[in-house]
Formats: structure tokens, C-alpha cells, sequence
């Protein structure tokens, strides 16, 4: 018996190593190969869609500049997304990591394939690392002669045992993902930040609903948006979702009639009277949102492609790295997945050894839906606070599963900076080895005070006594956490709220080589 184990262990073993092999040598061709036609954005007119005849005053009283509003709420990140599309006349261009099969993602379906119905354009490109199972609603959206939608980086098989043997085979290539996230309207309109598509990022879920950030953009920094969607839409390492899968059509009936089912709904009407009766939509119908005008903003984005050590001058991390090693007084940071790695806590010691205020708020352990990267954060932690670089980490709002790699509900998800009041980016970016070198992201670089101030502001009340606690080292060298949100204030010896299990295995983390991929 123990040789015929051993045996079998070793055929395992020899089968795991040839198809990793495989992978790696022959990773270029086991990767579907880009069919689809090229396409691009559609000209830009003055009066022809309700949106450009709304924006063409604004924009005339405000030459060369881009308006932005700040979009921290999730009702009005859903509106803003909802009734952009309502107003388009043209096209739609949509572009996520992850659009979840839930109440809020099949409501947006629906706005966009309502918009198609009115002879709109849309075009929709999502990370194909999380389409699995959603193949279905994919192809009965595809299927409507004015909707193309097109995945990242995807797999050949697309469900069952052969996707895992893939991911194996596959492991360096697999790897690499489309972190971007815009929704672009009539080429005018873009919301870009921090949020995908899903109940939890509109607070529409249940149980933990993301605090996260986004920046409703109109005005010329769209054209670099537009810019961006083209250069992905026609790369390489995308393909058209009918090129890798095919379903019966009465499957896809089935589905859309599912998706119609739900939009008619009591939840759906019941979210969508709230979206209705937000403060912010209201303002908006009134005309009274006061936007921040500014010709110091830029779109910007990684490549399409971005190769393991090829790190290259179009990556978003040099652009990063310039704006923080510049600050003078101050330099905020919120990244939920913070990962600084050497290089990182060097960066932030000759901030503070400057005389730099150097902040950071990101996820407790118990708030981090992903144990593997709160083992790389806390490699660092005390370093860091050794240096003399404020630490925040964020309460949880409610219990999250938490998984090794997987998100399953955390509550801080915004990546956003700002370096002495006036200069910033927000976006998808997080300070980690995976966004600087694996992801491709995308965010907004702005100068100017108004809004640095705006960010800012957001920064003070999520690292304020209420929704995060404040790490230090006492005067033993002892890591501690302190509540000052009750009176008295509580100091925790340990990760708050976190239990045994949680801290040893983050502890055991630790010993595995896999910073790199968080």
C-alpha cells in the first residue's frame, strides 16, 4: 500500500511539473488568439445626444477644463452609471475587473441592453477571470446587433475541471488581469475609480457594503478615457466572447427571461426608489451639483499588456512613485491591499525623514478579505511605524469570510492618494506587488487644491476614530491598536476582533514566497 502511494505521488508529481511546463513554454499559443474586428470610439459631436447638448453650456463657461464629482456614496455611484447610460445617444463603453451575477449587475445589464434597444453602441470588456458560470448572460447580451462584449486574458475551457488543470497549466500566464474599471457614455461621460459591478460596491448588499471611490468625469481628460478603452478593446490579449463558447438558444431565452424576472422584482424596485430619491439625484435633475472644474486632471492607465520584467515607462507605477517622492508636507494613502514590500517602506522612511507627513489607511485583519495579502501588509507593519509612518487600519462593518485569495466582502475598498493637499490620484491602483507588475490599472492624476482638499477630507474620515484604529509601537516595542471611538478609549494587545485561527494563519503566510503575487 505505502508503494503504491508513493508511486502514485510521484506520477503526480511528474504530471503536475510537465504541465506547468507546458504552460510556461508554450503559454503564448495555449492563450486564445484576438478575432475580433477593430473598432473604435465614435466621433464626438456638439448637439446630436442628450448628453452633448447638457454638457456643450458647461463646458463652453469652462474652456479646457474637465469637470469631476466626487462619487463616495454607492447609491450615487449607481446612479451615475444608470442614468448616464439613460441619457446616451450614441455609445457606451464599459470596462471591469468583475461584474458580479446579482441584482445590481443584472440592472445595469439591462440599462445597457435598453440603450442598445435605442440604437446605441455598446461595448463591453470585463476580465474574464471572474466571468465563470456567467457565460449564459454574456452570450444573450452578445447576441443583440448592437452590443459586442469582449473578456480579458480568458480561458479556453470555460467551466469544470478543465478550467482548474488550465489555471495550473497556465499559472504565469493566467495571472495577469484587467484591473481597469470605467463606464464611458457617448465618449463625454466617464466614471472611473475604484468600484466593479456588484450589490456591495452600491450599497445594495445585506451584509458589508464597500466604502469605496469613484470621479464622474466630463470635459476633454475623457478623450484620454476613450484613448484608453480603444487601446485594450483592440489588444492583443482580448477576444470576443462568442469566439470562445457557444449556448443553445433557448438557454439564452431562459436567461434573459431570468435576468427580466428580476429586474421587475419588489428588491429592484425597492433599490432602485432609493437610487430615485438620493440627495445627489435629486441635485442632479435640479441642476444644482456643483462639479470641480480643473485642466489638471489625466486619465491614465497601464498598457494592455505588461510582461514580467519588462517594466516599462507607460506602467502607473512610475508616474505613483514620482508624485509621492515629490511631496513636501504631506503624502495620504488608502489602499485597502497594502503590500510596500522594501522598496515601499524605504520610500515612506525618507518621506517621514524629510519632515513628510506619511499616512496610511488600509484593512485590519478581520476587515481584510484577503488573509494572504494582511500577511504581506504586516511583514512590514512595524517597520513602518518605527519609522515614523502613521498607521490606520479599518474596522469591519460587519463579519467577512475571508479567503486566501478571493474577495468576499471587506469594507475599505478605496485606492486613492493625495500629496500636500492638491495633488493626487484615484482609481484601481492598490499599493502591491500585484498592481504594480501583474494588473493592469487605471485611475485619474489630478493637480489642483479644491479637489486634493475634497480627497483629503475622505482620507481624515476613514482614518478617523470611528471607522478605523490607530497602530503604534509602545514604549516596549510592542505593536498595538488603539479605539478611541468609545470613552474610554481601548488599546487591543493584538489584531482586534481577529481570532486564533485567523492570526495563525496569517502568521504561516508569512513563511510562503508569494508577495510577488499579492
Amino acid at each position: 500500500m505505502r508503494k503504491r502511494l508513493k508511486k502514485l505521488f510521484v506520477w503526480g508529481l511528474i504530471a503536475l511539473v510537465i504541465l506547468v511546463t507546458s504552460g510556461i513554454l508554450l503559454a503564448d499559443h495555449l492563450t486564445p488568439q484576438a478575432t475580433g474586428a477593430p473598432s473604435h470610439a465614435l466621433a464626438v459631436e456638439r448637439d446630436a445626444t442628450a448628453i452633448d447638448r447638457e454638457l456643450a453650456p458647461l463646458l463652453d463657461r469652462n474652456p479646457g477644463k474637465t469637470g469631476t464629482i466626487l462619487l463616495s456614496d454607492g447609491l450615487d455611484a449607481f446612479a451615475a452609471r444608470a442614468l448616464s447610460t439613460r441619457q446616451a445617444g450614441r455609445s457606451l463603453d464599459v470596462q471591469y475587473y468583475i461584474w458580479k451575477d446579482d441584482l445590481a449587475g443584472h440592472l445595469l445589464l439591462l440599462e445597457l441592453w435598453e440603450a442598445a434597444e435605442r440604437g446605441v453602441r455598446v461595448r463591453l470588456l470585463l476580465d474574464d477571470i471572474s466571468t465563470r458560470g456567467k457565460d449564459g448572460a454574456l452570450l444573450a447580451f452578445d447576441q443583440h446587433p448592437n452590443i459586442e462584449i469582449r473578456v480579458y486574458n480568458p480561458f479556453r475551457n470555460r467551466d469544470g475541471i478543465g478550467r482548474l488543470v488550465e489555471m495550473v497549466q497556465r499559472a504565469w500566464s493566467i495571472n495577469h488581469r484587467m484591473h481597469n474599471k470605467a463606464w464611458i457614455a457617448d465618449g463625454r461621460v466617464a466614471v472611473v475609480g475604484g468600484r466593479n459591478v456588484g450589490e456591495e460596491y452600491f450599497d445594495a448588499a445585506d451584509g458589508t457594503n464597500f466604502r469605496d471611490l469613484d470621479l464622474l468625469l466630463f470635459g476633454p481628460a475623457v478623450n484620454s478615457a476613450n484613448t484608453i478603452f480603444d487601446s485594450f478593446w483592440n489588444s492583443q490579449a482580448v477576444v470576443p466572447i462568442a469566439a470562445l463558447t457557444r449556448k443553445s438558444k433557448r438557454r439564452l431565452d431562459t436567461v434573459m427571461g431570468e435576468i427580466r424576472a428580476e429586474a421587475r422584482s419588489r428588491e429592484a424596485a425597492a433599490f432602485l426608489e432609493r437610487m430615485d430619491g438620493a440627495e445627489s439625484v435629486r441635485r442632479y435633475f435640479l441642476q444644482e451639483l456643483e462639479p470641480y472644474w480643473s485642466a489638471g486632471l489625466r486619465i491614465v492607465s497601464d498598457p494592455p499588456v505588461k510582461r514580467a520584467g519588462e517594466r516599462g515607462d507607460d506602467w502607473l507605477i512610475g508616474p505613483i512613485l514620482d508624485d509621492l517622492q515629490s511631496a513636501r508636507h504631506k503624502a495620504l494613502v488608502v489602499s485597502p491591499y497594502f503590500v510596500p514590500g522594501p522598496d515601499g517602506v524605504t520610500l515612506m522612511a525618507e518621506l517621514v525623514r524629510r519632515g513628510v507627513h506619511a499616512a496610511v489607511v488600509t484593512n485590519s485583519l478581520v476587515a481584510n478579505d484577503v488573509l494572504a495579502v494582511h500577511s504581506g501588509y504586516s511583514r512590514y507593519r512595524k517597520q513602518m511605524l518605527r519609522h515614523g509612518v502613521a498607521l490606520y487600519e479599518s474596522k469591519a462593518e460587519a463579519t467577512a469570510e475571508s479567503s486566501l485569495f478571493g474577495s468576499s466582502g471587506a469594507s475599505l475598498h478605496t485606492k486613492a492618494y493625495v500629496i500636500d493637499d492638491r495633488r493626487g490620484f484615484v482609481g484601481s491602483f492598490n499599493m502591491d506587488p500585484r498592481s504594480i507588475d501583474l494588473n493592469t490599472e487605471m485611475g485619474v492624476f489630478f493637480d489642483d487644491p479644491a479637489l486634493g482638499a475634497a480627497v483629503r477630507d475622505i482620507f481624515l474620515e476613514l482614518s478617523g476614530p470611528e471607522l478605523s484604529y490607530w497602530v503604534y509601537v509602545d514604549s516596549r516595542g510592542r505593536q498595538r491598536w488603539l479605539d478611541s471611538a468609545p470613552d474610554p478609549a481601548v488599546v487591543h494587545d493584538n489584531e482586534p476582533e481577529a481570532s486564533v485561527w485567523q492570526r495563525l494563519f496569517v502568521w504561516g503566510l508569512k513563511l510562503l514566497p508569494i508577495e510577488s503575487q499579492l
